[in-house]
């Protein structure tokens, strides 16, 4: 148990790095008085929208834990708090810096006119949310494995067995208090990116539609009454809400590979349903659990090196380099880490009783492949949505034709680009599982998740740029300062989507390892789990569980075309009421939107975030747990797949604008017809890429843990069984 104080040290060098980052950053100069006043007003309207966020969140959690607490034990509850508030630090702190940063990466193109230093501020505030995903969850995790684990001596193979509570349900303590934990970080991620997506792509759309199309003003401009609730959308819902997403993947995979470990042991114990002496040691189902939390915290460490190489050197001009550069180099050093821990951990182990293909290094194969994938699907991701390439500008060659044609033509890239990242999540699930079985699945997720502190700081940078342009905008600066910030922007909306990417495949991957810690749960292991496809429950179920992410994303596309038409109608009322505001002698009344945005963000959540959380345990308690593997199945599949293509297809759409803007077409540019399409295009991607997209990583991963804990009491109760147990 020492090498878990691997962890702690992790953590705390992690968070201590954030912090430095935090104060330097804070020290820096905001710049000019408009600079200052512009910077306020979206850090007030951020603040304002989270704290209230954050107050219903509180009640929420509330509520489940006096749920935990009565059905399934007191660890458990006590650990879902432990999550909840790991996972509304990162992303407070993490939307925190993102309001401080904006205003200060505009300052220091101001003052410098050099891209490489305007990066470096940019990106040194990105790597505080990035360290903080990181050094929150491993310090959360940290303190389950030292307060439960080993405090109440949960982790000893002794209490590796199921245990019953007062309602006669039956759990392994220690993967309940895991889930729990899990459950927690979860419930913050939902929040955050359902309510944080509605909030900014209703600004985006109201200030695009009426900003752009009918007044042809400039995106940022301060004439625009809508700018700042866009600006302030930004880091509540690509800041705040990115960071719970990756958080929550990176839990869940971790919780997941832990509880396989459990379960190879349990099973391990049996030969032909009878009890026997166990193929796996009670020293090697240590290290089992040990490995994935501590393979995690090599992981950290890396991206700490890494993040800390690119801002301790002089960066070029060329910010893609230079961010995908500390990205590699912190993906390299999580494999080369991995390696000696992994040696450290396993060498001289009898590993003969968990299948593993290739003796000790099996699990660390595994989260290579898993590193190597996330890479991969990042890099198709970029390919489909970044400029550089063909399939964005054929979008932007069809918005020559009109809206029509642009829209027709993202549609039909978004298809196409979901097959190439399946065969990629596809090759490294089949190569992971026949390495180390169903274990090296979830380590395969590890892996991926292992650097994502790197991944998080490089996608954070994105709207920071973004911001600090709309504040250059809205300041009036010099032609050179919007130059450095449309670049950086233009480089934050490739990694932007790359980010996408990556979380949409740690998901599948995290949501598949919980799904099958889920069909553990509930099967006897002294039984071979076998999950029966073809039995009509379980198919019915595969077909509903397809169908929910179709209606999850059909609510989210209402809720934002609610707020975004009541965004429109406030805009074009002000344009008609408010005498001077296209002209420029009078100021618009920003708060009002603000307000607009951040009501209708909270009301409009309630729905699709309880889709989620109902539909599982309702179904649970309805048609048992069989069903309810089924409808994990189908939302995994089905989900993924939109994801991939909401994603894409937004990037797609928004960069094909950029590259219109940019001058690359002759003829086009910003106020042409061909512009006027592209606006239209990115204003359809705009719900798809930032609300939908990311909001169904959230959504297949808490049915996933919300039924994984609640598993245990239908699996019991249920009407189904009630019923065949009355004909029987």
């Amino acid at each position: 148990m020492s090498i878990l104080a691997l962890v702690i040290v992790a953590s705390l060098l992690t968070l201590g790095f954030a912090a430095a980052n935090f104060v330097k950053v804070k020290k820096m100069n905001e710049g000019t008085e408009e600079m200052v006043e512009i910077a306020s007003a979206i850090r007030i309207g951020a603040n304002a929208f989270i704290n209230y966020e954050y107050k219903i969140l509180l009640i929420v959690s509330i509520c489940v834990f006096a749920a935990l607490f009565i059905l399934v034990s007191i660890h458990t509850a006590v650990a879902f708090l432990i999550g909840t508030v790991m996972s509304a630090l990162a992303g407070y702190v993490g939307m925190k810096i993102a309001t401080y940063a904006n205003v200060r990466v505009a300052n220091e193109a101001r003052v410098t006119k050099k891209l490489g230093s305007t990066l470096k501020v940019a990106f040194r505030g990105g790597s505080v949310m990035g360290l903080c995903v990181g050094g929150f969850a491993l310090l959360g995790l940290f303190l389950v494995y030292i307060i439960f684990g080993i405090g109440l001596k949960m982790l000893e193979p002794a209490n590796a067995v199921l245990v019953s509570n007062w309602l006669g349900v039956e759990f392994v303590p220690f993967t309940m208090v895991l889930s729990g934990y899990a459950l927690g970080c979860s419930l913050i991620a939902m929040f955050n990116r359902v309510g944080g997506g509605i909030y900014t792509k209703a600004a985006d759309m109201g200030a695009d539609l009426v900003g752009k199309v009918e007044a042809h003003i400039p995106e940022d401009d301060p004439r625009n009454p809508a700018t700042i609730a866009d600006n302030v959308g930004d880091n509540v819902g690509d800041v705040a809400g990115l960071g719970s997403d990756l958080l929550e993947s990176y839990v869940g995979a971790i919780t997941a590979a832990v509880i396989l470990g459990f379960h190879l042991f349990l099973t391990s114990q049996y030969t032909g349903g009878e009890m026997t002496n166990g193929l796996i040691s009670n020293s090697l189902l240590s290290k089992l659990l040990l490995f994935p939390v501590v393979f995690a915290a090599g992981g950290l460490i890396a991206c700490v090196i890494g993040i800390a190489s690119l801002l301790l050197k002089n960066l070029s001009d060329d910010p893609h380099r230079e961010l995908n550069g500390s990205t590699w180099l912190s993906a390299g050093l999580t494999i080369v880490f991995g390696f000696f821990l992994t040696y450290m951990l396993f060498k001289g182990e009898d590993l003969s009783g968990v299948g593993f293909a290739a003796g000790f290094t099996s699990p660390w194969i595994a989260a290579t492949l898993g590193v190597v994938a996330g890479i991969l699907i990042g890099m198709i991701a970029e390919y489909y949505t970044s400029y550089d390439y063909k399939p964005t500008r054929n979008i932007a060659s069809a918005s020559r034709e009109g809206a029509a044609l642009t829209i027709t033509q993202g549609l039909g890239i978004g298809m196409k680009s979901c097959m190439a990242p399946l065969i990629v999540l596809g090759t490294a699930i089949a190569a992971s599982y026949f390495i180390s079985g169903m274990y090296g699945v979830a380590m395969a997720a590890v892996g991926m998740l292992s650097f994502v502190s790197a991944i998080v700081s490089v996608d954070t940078y994105g709207p920071i740029s973004d911001n600090a342009g709309g504040i250059a905008e809205m300041s009036k600066l010099e032609p050179e300062v919007h130059e450095i910030t449309d670049k950086l922007d233009s480089v934050g909306n490739t990694t932007a989507a790359i980010g996408k990417g990556f979380a949409i495949g740690s998901a599948a991957l995290a949501a598949l390892s919980l799904m099958v810690s889920y069909l553990y749960s509930y099967n006897d292991p002294s039984t071979e789990l076998i999950f029966n496809l073809i039995d009509p429950m379980i198919l019915v179920g595969v077909l509903c569980g397809a169908a929910l992410p179709f209606m999850f994303s059909g609510l989210l596309i209402e809720a934002v075309t609610k707020a975004a038409r009541r965004m429109v109608e406030e805009v074009r009322r002000q344009f008609r009421t408010i005498p001077g505001i296209l002209d420029g002698t009078a100021k618009p009344d920003y708060k009002t939107c603000i307000e607009i945005s951040s009501q209708g963000a909270l009301r409009e959540m309630k729905v699709p975030s309880m889709l989620a959380i109902v539909v599982p345990v309702a179904c649970g308690f309805l048609f048992g747990p069989g069903f309810v593997g089924g409808i994990l199945i189908g939302s995994t599949a089905s989900a993924v797949m939109l994801a991939i293509f909401t994603g894409n297809a937004g990037g797609a759409w928004d960069n094909a604008k950029k590259y219109i803007e940019s001058g690359a077409i002759e003829g086009h540019k910003k106020g042409s017809s061909a512009h006027d399409a592209a606006v239209v295009g990115d204003t359809v991607g705009d719900p798809l890429k930032d609300t939908v997209g990311p909001s169904l990583d959230i959504f297949i991963k808490i049915m996933s843990v919300v039924s994984l804990v609640a598993v245990s009491i239908f699996s019991k109760y249920n009407l189904m069984d009630f019923l065949i147990s009355l004909f029987k």
